[in-house]
């Protein structure tokens, strides 16, 4: 029962939703019918729906059937009508054909017009389009054209001007166009261009600056001012600004500074043979100025290409390479005419660049060193000088004939002698002519050293003792080394000896002269503190005293030639009458010599100029220099054996020499002080030839023993000379008989001299 309501109220439900789904197909568009169709295939009952569908087709078919049959007296009429119509409608389609067909033939020509005008309109919409872009191109092509320009004539800044506005302004407003593209993509290149174009202009300009820095230098050299505007710097200026337009201005400073600190160098290297003309110093100082110039130039005329720390880099550098090659250099130089145009030349180099702001007082400084130098070429010179001054005296006193060559002697050398004024011409000085030689000598080397301290900015003390100590120099070396060559020559004789004594006491006096002529070039007076004083009193007292040692020492050597021509029979039974022969020339040689001493010209003194009466020191030396050599001619080992004879005549010899003595050879000698030379010899002679031995040995040691002066050693080898060792020419031979008895006694005595000998040697 349940179950038969239950499947009543299913047939009920699916009637109803039958109903719905054909309602929404009737009702629905039929592009949206198909969700409405699946939801009867997804049921279960569609069978029963196609039934109730077809029922319903055939419900409407019956509906439209109905509705014909009611309106089909109507539908005919609408027909009849209809045809009647379709004759009209064909009536009307011939006239509008007709119609359209006059208006197309009437349409033609203005159908032409229309396109004509259309295509007039169409051309200057086209024109006017056109000459818009033209406007906006022709002002790129026109600065194109400009920049090309530019860049040929070599005007770089401005073309790079002119791609700025070209890049930035220009281009931007027809950027879509293809001849643009190309542009822009060119730009790159064109800068790369200006740059590498700009480059080489400042590689010319380095190259030209590099030329011409001689001319620069020397234009500079000359004070004239202005010497800058030899060098035109506008390539260095346009490379600068291009490459700092570019955003290459650290390149660019770089690639100069680096270029021309390689000049720098180059400029610094001097040639290897600079030293030998003054035009060599020249070049080499006008390229450093030159250089230095146009490097002033730049850092006062560009804004940082280079600044005052490279500047003064570059010039220290300069400094030490210059200041070392002026040093080597100079070093070669022996010409002091040379020497002092290089000091003149080197003044005026640092004068020109102080005038530009380099320090220069290292150069100052060195300039010292060379004034060393200068002097050392100096006294070279006058070496020379004072050689062939010398060598052509003739050590004889200057004879003058009249008042004029007397005036003209004064005046070239302080003297003055009241006595040699008052006396009659003809008349002579006492010193020779290589006096006022000398002395003007020395005052023109003081000239010379005067020039050298000029423009030094020195203090007239700093002049002052320059002066003094290269005089001095002069003095104590170059002059004394010449006197003392001319007295040491192996063919100076006695009377230029004596000369050259009295020549160096006038220079000697002189040299307060050259004192007060050094004060009045100076201004600087000798009391003044720290003032150097003249050496040349020591040179010229030097100089005397070697002249005097070498009067001493040539008399010693004659007398030894002399002595050499002594030939004694030392075997001689019986002496000569006289003195030898050798003796007599040798002692008639020394009063011809004193006699120059006596004969000395002018107000030359003997006793008082001659440094210690070089006479008599002269005469006391070759007395001295005989007895000792006629003392070891007595004692030669050589000398084995000897005769009473010969000590006889040996005893005339020496008694010849006390005459000599006694004469008084040379004057101022008190009583028998020049016989006292010959004491050694005379006291021993007395005492073998008298055979005084008692006295001697008894006396012997005391103060009043009267052969104090003989010595046992001497006497004791002489002793042995006269002992009797071969029986035939034993001395005591006329004594046979007391032969035994004397050669005894000779033992004995030999024996106590012996004894005497060791007891003072202990």
């Amino acid at each position: 029962m349940e179950r038969g309501k239950m499947a009543e109220l299913e047939s009920l439900e699916t009637a109803a939703e039958h109903e719905r789904i054909l309602r929404e197909i009737e009702s629905t568009d039929t592009a949206c019918i198909g969700p409405t169709l699946r939801s009867v295939y997804d049921g279960e009952e569609h069978s029963r729906f196609m039934e109730k569908l077809e029922a319903r087709i055939r419900n409407h078919d019956r509906e439209i059937e109905k509705m014909c049959n009611f309106h089909y007296q109507g539908f005919v009429d609408s027909i009849t009508e209809l045809l009647k119509v379709r004759g009209e409608a064909q009536k009307l389609k011939n006239q509008v054909t007709d119609t359209n067909r006059k208006l197309q033939n009437e349409g033609k020509e203005l159908i032409i017009a229309m396109e004509e005008l259309k295509q007039c309109r169409l051309q200057q919409r086209n024109i006017s389009a056109t000459v818009d872009k033209l406007t906006l191109c022709l002002p790129v092509l026109e600065m194109y054209s400009k920049l090309r320009e530019q860049m040929k004539s070599k005007r770089h800044y401005p073309a790079l001007k002119t791609l700025e506005h070209l890049e930035h302004t220009y281009l931007p407003q027809v950027s879509h166009y293809r001849f643009c593209k190309i542009m822009v993509d060119n730009i790159p290149k064109l800068r790369e261009e200006i740059k590498e174009v700009s480059m080489s202009d400042l590689k010319d300009f380095l190259e030209s600056i590099r030329k011409h820095s001689d001319k620069i230098g020397e234009t500079a050299m000359k004070q004239v001012p202005g010497a800058q505007d030899l060098v035109d710097f506008s390539p260095v200026y346009r490379c600068l600004h291009i490459y700092s337009v570019l955003g290459a201005r650290e390149t660019f400073e770089s690639y100069y500074r680096k270029q021309r600190r390689k000049q720098a160098r180059l400029v610094l290297q001097p040639p290897s043979n600079m030293h030998e003309t003054l035009d060599g110093y020249r070049k080499y100082f006008n390229q450093i100025v030159g250089f230095f110039v146009v490097e002033d130039h730049i850092l006062h005329t560009t804004q940082g290409l280079v600044n005052r720390a490279y500047i003064d880099e570059l010039w220290e550098m300069a400094l030490s390479k210059t200041i070392a090659a002026l040093r080597t250099h100079s070093s070669y130089c022996s010409d002091p005419s040379l020497v002092l145009d290089l000091k003149n030349l080197i003044v005026l180099f640092a004068d020109t660049l102080q005038g530009y702001g380099f320090p220069v007082n290292q150069l100052f400084d060195m300039l010292l060193e060379i004034q060393d130098q200068y002097s050392e070429t100096l006294l070279k010179k006058w070496t020379g000088v004072f050689r062939n001054i010398l060598d052509s005296d003739n050590y004889s006193p200057i004879p003058v004939t009249n008042e004029e060559v007397y005036k003209k002697i004064v005046g070239q050398f302080p003297f003055q002698d009241a006595e040699l004024e008052k006396q009659p011409f003809p008349k002579k000085f006492p010193f020779s002519e290589f006096v006022p030689k000398v002395y003007n000598q020395i005052k023109e080397f003081i000239y010379a050293c005067l020039k050298f301290s000029e423009d030094l900015h020195l203090s007239s003390t700093e002049v002052d003792d320059m002066i003094r100590k290269s005089t001095n120099l002069l003095l104590t070396r170059t002059l004394s080394n010449c006197l003392q060559n001319v007295i040491k020559r192996k063919n100076v004789g006695l009377t230029e000896l004596v000369q050259i004594i009295i020549n160096t006491t006038h220079l000697e006096k002189s040299c307060k002269f050259l004192e007060e002529f050094i004060t009045n070039i100076t201004n600087v007076l000798p009391e003044t503190v720290h003032t150097t004083k003249l050496y040349g009193t020591t040179t010229f007292k030097d100089a005397r005293h070697a002249a005097e040692e070498e009067i001493y020492t040539n008399l010693n050597q004659k007398i030894d030639q002399f002595l050499q021509l002594a030939d004694y029979d030392w075997m001689a039974m019986e002496p000569g009458s006289r003195a030898s022969d050798y003796l007599v020339d040798l002692i008639g040689f020394l009063r011809s010599t004193f006699a120059v001493f006596t004969h000395l010209p002018g107000d030359v003194d003997v006793h008082s100029t001659m440094s210690g009466k070089v006479a008599q020191t002269a005469c006391m030396s070759a007395c001295k220099h005989l007895s000792t050599s006629l003392m070891q001619l007595l004692l030669e080992a050589e000398v084995r054996q000897l005769t009473l004879g010969a000590l006889q005549q040996f005893n005339l010899d020496v008694e010849e020499c006390e005459q000599f003595a006694r004469s008084g050879p040379v004057p101022g000698f008190q009583g028998d002080t020049l016989q006292l030379a010959f004491i050694d010899l005379r006291q021993l002679l007395d005492l073998f030839i008298q055979w005084d031995w008692s006295t001697y040995l008894a006396d012997y040691g005391q103060p009043t023993c009267k052969y104090l002066r003989v010595n046992p050693t001497t006497a004791l080898i002489l002793l042995e000379k006269m002992r009797d060792t071969s029986r035939k020419n034993n001395v005591f031979a006329q004594f046979r008989k007391n032969e035994r008895d004397k050669q005894k006694l000779i033992d004995t005595v030999a024996k106590q001299l012996r004894s005497l000998i060791n007891s003072h040697h202990s």
